[in-house]
């Protein structure tokens, strides 16, 4: 079994729980091309015995006279016209059933498809995402999935009903006219080697179109989602132009898919158009020498149409089955990416907390990198203390937020351990490690749903009273209960319609509601005013009280609240201890603090 057939399969995993669905749309297929094939037949009755000298066939004559009806010319033509019109009705009724069960069953397995992707890029790491942008994702989940609705749709519904008309049309048109059959369907191994030829050049060109869809995705939702940043630098003009530039790209690529496209009809109908100018001709020739009616010509020429359209529908089948693998490896790239943070197959739940208290969190001697041989933490030992809490501080690209994403396990050191409570972190769920821990960061992520729905983020069954505790709490009661719907406003897209002092709020009583065991604030007053950063130190004093704390800080007021301050350089814990003991020592903490990289002066001298 090719590669490309596995992928099939694997797709059409998807299609499986609609298998009651598919089977009727397959029986309906049955009936509605065996309708089909009856569609030419008035226009025998017409031509040859309501129109013609032809007289009706002596086993049919009989069966009409006894039971006592010789029909005229004028009834028979009356027969044919509304035969035509019942094999129409009929038709059209399965048609129409075929389509209405076709799109509800096609729907539900894209959306089966996507909604895997969609948890599969939720579970996977970081580093996954800092390599491909949000717009590529995107396109994936809500373009690359409909391929099993393609693959589906090419390799059993549209072969279910085009196949049936050909056995069904092929046959009658067998009992017709053997000849002419046979010469209709001489065209087959031309559109064979047409269909093979052209199918890799339409898989090439569908992969480039969907990765030139990507990258205009991407870029319009970066620039949507840095409007202040658009606008305030003034670059919404050099943003078309490189739209245009990605556009330009796009219709390039939609323009070659379409040139392959349509060459690939070209030569497939003009085998085909040939093929019926044959059967006409010959057919033609057979009617003037009396070897065959002119009816039953007419019927034969119906037959090569149909003939025509099936086969045509088959090879354009054909070629989106080959636009659809470039989808598929997309999706593929997604459900096979490996997971770099995993739970361990005898990973255990974190244990209860002891007394309620904050975990006692270690790092041991960890070495970890985002790219092999280039480490950002080296052999890093750090024991913080259950309920205590630990500024991170050092310059740029010391290593404080990578340290800090080891404990919700966003990545795994590449050597040595992180414990909880005794633990190591890769030896517990990751279910039950990150329900003990709660994040607030500088840029707080505000969903678009109500003011009440953000902060029970991460305890969904929440109560509207443990809610409003916790927004009290954070200080952030009083800001909510003026908004116009109250803990029912509906919030903007990143908390638009909020301040920034007030989007943090929100963030701290969505983590005084988890009531976590290990808190990580990442500067989380670094954006705020004097005012808003006094309401926020004061709902954070409420929310470190009694848990383990690491606080990533760059200015002097968000230290102050830390028991103790480790100093980070190139990776290595450089000094530990506390601010006063730190300045004693004149040390790094000594020289990032004259530096003002801690605080400003009027900081320092509140």
């Amino acid at each position: 079994m090719t590669a490309q057939i596995r992928h099939y399969w694997r797709v059409l995993g998807y299609a499986l729980p609609q298998w009651p669905a598919l089977a009727a749309i397959v029986g309906l297929s049955v009936l509605a091309s065996a309708v089909a094939a009856l569609a030419p037949w008035p226009l025998k009755i017409l031509v040859d015995y309501a129109l013609g000298a032809e007289t009706i066939p002596e086993p049919l004559r009989s069966l009409l006279l006894a039971h006592g009806w010789e029909p005229s010319r004028f009834a028979l033509v009356a027969v044919a016209a509304l035969a035509s019109i019942a094999i129409f009705a009929v038709y059209e009724l399965f048609d129409a059933v075929l389509t209405m069960s076709w799109s509800k069953a096609g729907q539900r397995m894209v959306y089966g498809l996507a909604g895997d992707l969609f948890l599969r890029l939720q579970r996977l790491s970081l580093l996954f995402h800092a390599r491909r942008s949000v717009g590529d994702s995107l396109s994936r989940v809500t373009g690359d999935a409909w391929c099993v609705y393609k693959v589906t749709d090419s390799l059993l519904v549209v072969p279910a009903r085009q196949i049936m008309v050909l056995v069904s049309v092929g046959a009658l048109a067998w009992q017709l006219d053997r000849g002419l059959t046979l010469l209709m369907l001489a065209a087959i191994p031309v559109l064979a080697a047409s269909a093979f030829h052209f199918g890799r050049l339409l898989k090439t060109a569908e992969r480039r179109e969907r990765e030139t869809t990507a990258q205009l995705a991407a870029f319009v939702h970066q620039v949507l989602g840095a409007m202040p940043v658009v606008q305030a630098f003034g670059a919404a003009s050099r943003n078309r132009s490189v739209f245009d530039a990605l556009a330009a790209h796009h219709v390039r690529a939609n323009r070659t898919g379409a040139l392959v496209s349509n060459a690939y009809s070209v030569v497939n109908g003009v085998a085909m158009t040939i093929g019926v100018a044959l059967v006409v001709y010959a057919g033609g020739r057979q009617v003037l020498a009396g070897a065959m009616t002119l009816g039953s010509l007419l019927v034969f020429i119906a037959y090569a149409r149909a003939l025509d359209k099936a086969i045509r529908e088959l090879l354009t089948t054909y070629g989106n089955l080959r636009g659809a693998e470039a989808s598929i490896d997309r999706v593929l790239e997604v459900l096979d990416a490996q997971e770099m943070v995993h739970d361990a197959p005898d990973a255990q739940p974190l244990p209860p907390r002891r007394d309620g208290h904050g975990g006692h969190l270690v790092f041991d001697r960890v070495t970890f990198d985002y790219e092999p041989g280039h480490p950002v933490l080296r052999e890093l030992s750090l024991d913080v203390r259950p309920g205590e809490t630990m500024a991170l501080v050092g310059s740029s690209g010391a290593g404080k937020t990578s340290l800090a994403s080891l404990v919700p396990r966003f990545f795994d050191p590449r050597h040595g351990r992180v414990l909880l409570d005794g633990m190591d972190l890769r030896a517990v769920t990751l279910s039950s490690l990150r329900q003990e821990l709660a994040l607030v960061l500088q840029d707080p992520f505000i969903l678009p749903m109500t003011v009440a729905e953000n902060i029970a983020y991460g305890k969904q069954h929440a109560s509207r009273d443990e809610v409003v505790a916790a927004a009290v709490a954070a200080n952030a009661h009083e800001f909510i209960r003026v908004l116009a719907h109250g803990y029912d406003t509906m919030l903007g897209e990143q908390g638009a319609n909020l301040s920034g002092g007030q989007r943090q709020r929100l963030a701290i009583a969505r983590a005084l509601l988890k009531n976590p065991r290990v808190l990580i604030l990442d500067e989380p007053t670094s954006a705020l005013d004097a005012e808003n950063e006094r309401q926020i130190l004061s709902a954070l004093a409420h929310l470190m009280a009694g848990r383990t704390t690491l606080i990533i800080a760059h200015r002097l007021a968000t230290v102050r609240f830390a028991d103790r301050i480790a100093v980070l350089d190139r990776g290595r814990v450089v000094e530990l201890g506390t601010h006063f003991e730190l300045l004693a020592a004149g040390g790094h903490y000594a020289r990032l603090y004259a530096l003002n990289v801690l605080g400003t002066k009027s900081e320092a001298a509140s």
